[in-house]
């Protein structure tokens, strides 16, 4: 509940994945958008990342993995990313990312609208 609070609050401050992007140059193109889900791509070379911005809750795939680095409230990481892997998150109330490697990454994001129907 506090992490939902949380983005909430940097939702009304902070771009989406789709509207952040690098030295004002866009990484993530839209890929469809209805009202129940939103999906895109988000491509970065090398030396290329993803400035400051939040996440609702989503689904990700790694198109092509690689090395990153990650800059959230918990401080600076780095990782590997594996080409197939997915991941769920319930959100991120902000990071930033940097493709550390020499291989471009990409990911896809699957962000549910949460439209529940009764």
């Amino acid at each position: 509940m506090i992490l939902l609070f949380a983005v909430m609050l940097q939702a009304s401050t902070l771009p989406n994945p789709v509207e952040a992007g690098w030295k004002g140059e866009p990484v993530c193109e839209l890929l469809f958008e209805n009202d129940q889900v939103r999906a895109a791509r988000c491509t970065f070379p090398p030396g290329v990342g993803h400035e400051r911005h939040y996440h609702p809750s989503h689904w990700g795939y790694i198109v092509e993995g690689g090395a990153m680095q990650i800059t959230d409230a918990t401080g600076t990481r780095e990782l590997q990313t594996r080409t197939g892997a997915t991941w769920w998150s319930d959100g991120v109330a902000w990071h930033e990312v940097l493709n550390i490697g020499d291989a471009t990454t990409v990911y896809v994001i699957v962000e549910p609208k949460n439209a529940v129907k009764e």
